[in-house]
């Protein structure tokens, strides 16, 4: 599953954060790749290590714990703290794949990467390219979004970004390893979810709405991986 999920951060809080990384010390993208990944990758983050990146990642996972289409969307079991990086003046990032596990820093358990999250931090206008290319079974799919809007998609998807021909695109990237594995169990249960509290807000708690919610707690008690 693909998903766009719109205002994760306000225009004030994306307005606060580009202040502060358009004067943040930059360093070479290449540094948190492997080797495949090195040779396809040209452009700028903020170091792993950077107290600013964590800072500001704490800022985007407070939003997200608040927003209920991501809880849905991902089942959020844990989460590779968000980075940030930079493209500009033709950096892109070739076709690749990320890695399917990442350490977590300051906690000892690997995780899986399920889902990776892009949230935009530039609008569409002010930078030419860049779009986030995503090709799946569905097809391939190019993503420019408003700053402040997350894409969520399954990591296991071949994707690229396009050069940056004008202009600077800012955004904070992170994975997520999901309560449930299986894209298409953790779909199922986003749908389910949906249809309910579009049925509560139509009919209150009667008990179909009381039965489904029955069912979607069952399935997730069943698929979950704690």
């Amino acid at each position: 599953m693909m998903l766009h999920i719109p205002d994760v951060l306000t225009r004030d809080q994306v307005a606060a954060m580009r202040r502060t990384l358009d004067g943040a010390d930059w360093s070479d993208g290449r540094a948190t790749v492997g080797p495949q990944g090195a040779q396809v990758k040209r452009n700028r983050q903020l170091p792993e290590a950077s107290a600013l990146g964590a800072e500001l990642g704490a800022v985007i996972l407070a939003a997200l714990q608040r927003h209920p289409l991501y809880i849905s969307a991902a089942l959020p079991l844990r989460t590779v703290p968000p980075l940030f990086n930079s493209y500009a003046g033709g950096e892109h990032y070739g076709a690749h794949v990320d890695g399917s596990v990442r350490s977590v820093p300051g906690s000892p358990l690997p995780l899986r990467t399920d889902l990776s999250c892009t949230l935009f931090l530039a609008n569409p206008e002010d930078y030419d390219g860049g779009e986030l290319v995503v090709t799946d079974t569905y097809g391939t799919h190019e993503v420019k979004l408003p700053a402040g809007d997350m894409i969520l998609y399954p990591s296991s998807s071949v994707h690229k970004v396009e050069p940056v021909t004008r202009g600077t695109r800012v955004c904070s990237f992170f994975w997520v390893q999901s309560m449930v594995r299986d894209d298409a169990k953790r779909s199922m249960l986003h749908e389910l979810d949906q249809t309910i509290q579009r049925l509560r807000m139509r009919i209150g708690d009667a008990d179909e709405v009381i039965t489904l919610t029955s069912h979607y707690h069952n399935l997730l008690r069943q698929w979950a991986e704690l």
